[in-house]
């Protein structure tokens, strides 16, 4: 099994992709911290992926606040005594019009999306390093998007992914294709995205 013996924390692991991600790394041999702001929620998930309760454990706060990261981290050690692997899942879905994000959502949205991905990556980074082994992460600034939902979290995030860069004509195909890509079918996938985005910001 691929996760023998890992440990895992899965941000925002109650529900959703996060569910879906400490099921299958549970289910691989690993084991699994989930966070989550709904206590009851989240231990009901718990019990689902394992209802012995034996390999996953739950901790529960508001993953926006950098405090979180850390008590998210100490929890995994005290339970599992290491950390193996990050999934930064948790975030908010909240759409509305672009023109009407306030600065106060627009605000909440950095800071339950990015600052909360990058605070609680910094603190089990050092935790890694620490013990001799290199962090092995999956965030959701990684171009890994499954359906309206992370197509929504992108459009916040390309702000500061520098995807948003002019290019010269011709360079964007190969910027965005990777190796042994065919640019052609990078841009078809790229335009596809975009047009969900135009389709998104009328909306």
């Amino acid at each position: 099994m691929r996760f023998q013996d890992k440990i895992a924390i899965v941000t925002g692991g109650g529900s959703g992709m996060g569910k879906e991600v400490a099921t299958r790394f549970v289910a691989e041999g690993g084991s699994v911290v989930i966070n989550g702001r709904n206590g009851p929620k989240a231990e009901a998930a718990a019990h689902e992926i394992d209802p012995t309760g034996t390999r996953v454990a739950v901790h529960v706060g508001d993953i926006s606040v950098p405090a979180t990261g850390e008590a998210l981290l100490k929890a995994a050690l005290d339970r599992f005594g290491r950390l193996d692997v990050l999934f930064n899942n948790a975030g908010i879905f909240a759409p509305k019009p672009f023109l009407e994000v306030t600065e106060v959502e627009f605000d909440r949205f950095l800071d339950n999306i990015l600052n909360s991905a990058f605070f609680t990556a910094q603190a089990t980074t050092r935790a890694m390093k620490a013990a001799g082994r290199g962090p092995r992460r999956r965030d959701r600034t990684d171009r890994l998007h499954v359906g309206p939902a992370s197509d929504r979290r992108h459009a916040v995030l390309s702000l500061f992914s520098g995807e948003g860069r002019r290019t010269r004509p011709g360079q964007e195909s190969r910027h965005r294709a990777g190796a042994g890509q065919d640019p052609r079918e990078c841009d078809r996938t790229s335009g596809d995205r975009d047009a969900r985005l135009r389709h998104l910001s009328n909306a």
